[in-house]
């Protein structure tokens, strides 16, 4: 699997949250021995996004569904790369 084809992994947050920081950072050491892209993108740079999102940040989502909001859901993660991703 070439990294073009790589599951993608979504945080979307804003800057100065904590909660988002805590996130991002819990997420890294569980995606290394998976081929997966983690993009984060910040939502009020989008006037939908913040509508959607707004209170309920950090949200981590795969294609359009909703994996986790507010802190990490490490088993619905570790079920989503067990069905999705590949090891290096």
């Amino acid at each position: 699997m070439n990294l073009n084809s790589a599951p993608v992994l979504t945080v979307y947050g804003r800057p100065d949250c904590h909660l988002c920081t805590e996130l991002w950072a819990q997420l890294q050491p569980l995606l290394a021995d998976h081929r997966v892209a983690v993009r984060y993108v910040d939502i009020d740079g989008d006037a939908e996004l913040t509508r959607r999102y707004a209170l309920r940040i950090p949200v981590l989502a795969a294609q359009d569904a909703e994996l986790c909001e507010y802190r990490l859901d490490r088993e619905r993660l570790q079920a989503y790369l067990d069905a999705h991703a590949t090891d290096r």
